[in-house]
């Protein structure tokens, strides 16, 4: 889900898995053109680390 708000005037996002999540993650304008500058290098950086995150391990770096 995501709810749309506003920081010292400027716009934001919020993200968040569900209505209980306390935190979610809010960004602006340009944080959001950044993730979409690089969105597939971030999906590739979940792809590669998806199973070491659940098996503890730490993330590669810079791959």
């Amino acid at each position: 889900m995501f709810t749309i708000g506003e920081f010292k005037g400027n716009p934001t996002i919020t993200l968040k898995q569900s209505e209980e999540d306390a935190y979610g993650f809010t960004f602006g304008l340009t944080k959001a053109k950044l993730i979409l500058d690089h969105f597939e290098d971030i999906k590739r950086f979940y792809e590669q680390n998806l199973n070491k995150a659940a098996a503890g391990k730490k993330p590669t770096p810079g791959k």
